[in-house]
């Protein structure tokens, strides 16, 4: 197996101090990362298992944007706006779900066929002649990597996912993750009253495991690695820690994982993470694979979102062990939603003058990096005058060229 591991030590001299406060409450900010990270950027829209059949579909929204994921007659999967040609209506309200032969629009009644082009208008009559491609569903910027369906609303001069995740292919070979099926029916979706950066802040370091996680920590705290952000992307590792576990929830899962013999030894009884910029996390077990990320809907309030996929001939001993790595994963969300909330707190609080970051949270600078790389503005201390920000941070990016 390729080695995928980076070299884990920081600079020697490295600016510590993370975000200034206010780039968590702003709303001019709010406006740029939706423009520029959310539809500029890949998002994870879901698994090619969540679309199995001709007619099956997935929407998902970002912010102002709407997606639609279908199979086709012809089993290729497609990505367009979900947003119909007469009138913008959603052409599918539905999360998921199946279309035998045409998606029909729920406001006047057109129809598009499974590959997008218009099928036909209610009452054409009334319209001059329509093109079925000039006036069919507007398609999306699609890719799948190892099995995960990515869309993108606007152009970027992001690279693709395979080349940004790349990096990882031989470490994920053995899994099989295309190959997976869902676990539960929906994708699993939740609300936090904090800005979507406090969620990627404390997913982006591990320091804190120690202290906030014991779950974590009694099942591989003591060998732990996080990788920086190097190209939009970064991995940690977990491998166990030796012996049973202290906690009953650890203790079950480790006694009740079977040997998974067609992973390396050194990933046999170890989880691993990779994250993509701006908001993808995928999660890979022994027993299962995850995904989650999160959107704004506010500067205050972020939107959640995720799935768990199992092996698609799951034995008995593989499900419990898949319940209780769950089982895990839910207590840690737990833990971490009321630590974003005082990180977000804090920022108003007339004490707070910035933070600093320890050698294990350099990854949450590497992060932090990306986001400067796009928003010089956010070197500032104190935010432009009302107004002026976007204005200001396009100027500070010209002055880079």
């Amino acid at each position: 197996m390729q080695n995928t591991v980076q070299d884990q030590s920081p600079p020697k001299n490295w600016d510590r101090s993370g975000l200034p406060g206010w780039a968590y409450f702003s709303d001019e900010l709010l406006e740029l990362e939706k423009e520029e990270l959310f539809r500029k950027h890949w998002q994870l829209a879901c698994h090619v298992s969540d679309v199995p059949e001709p007619g099956n579909y997935m929407t998902f929204d970002v912010g102002e944007e709407r997606a639609l994921i279908v199979r086709g007659r012809d089993n290729v999967v497609r990505a367009f706006h979900n947003l119909c040609r007469h009138r913008g209506s959603r052409v599918v309200a539905d999360e998921q779900g199946m279309c035998k032969s045409a998606l029909i629009c729920p406001y006047h009644g057109w129809a598009y066929n499974l590959d997008g082009t218009l099928r036909g208008a209610a009452q054409p009559k009334s319209f001059p002649p329509l093109d079925p491609v000039e006036y069919g569903l507007k398609p999306l910027d699609m890719e799948i990597w190892q099995g995960f369906i990515f869309v993108r609303f606007k152009d970027s001069d992001q690279p693709s996912v395979a080349e940004i995740m790349g990096r990882f292919d031989a470490e994920l070979a053995p899994y099989e993750l295309a190959d997976m099926v869902p676990a539960d029916t929906l994708v699993w979706a939740d609300e936090t009253a904090v800005n979507w950066k406090a969620i990627r802040d404390v997913d982006n370091e591990g320091y804190h495991v120690a202290m906030a996680h014991p779950a974590l920590q009694d099942l591989y705290g003591k060998g732990y690695v996080d990788e920086p952000f190097e190209g939009g992307a970064a991995r940690s590792f977990a491998p166990f820690n030796n012996g049973p576990g202290s906690l009953w929830s650890v203790r079950a899962y480790k006694s009740t994982l079977p040997e998974a013999e067609w992973l390396p030894e050194s990933h046999r009884n170890a989880w691993l993470y990779y994250g993509m910029f701006p908001n993808t996390v995928i999660g890979v077990y022994p027993d299962s694979m995850i995904f989650y990320q999160e959107f704004p809907d506010g500067t205050g309030k972020s939107r959640l979102r995720g799935a768990s996929y199992k092996y698609r001939n799951e034995s008995r001993e593989l499900r419990l062990a898949r319940y209780l790595s769950g089982r895990i994963d839910r207590i840690t969300a737990e833990e971490d939603q009321m630590l974003t909330i005082w990180s977000c707190e804090a920022a108003l609080s007339s004490a707070f003058d910035g933070i600093i970051l320890s050698d294990l949270e350099y990854g949450v600078k590497s992060y932090h990096d990306q986001l400067r790389d796009l928003f010089p503005v956010l070197t500032l201390e104190e935010p432009p005058a009302p107004g002026t920000l976007a204005e200001v941070n396009a100027e500070m990016l010209a002055e880079r060229e």
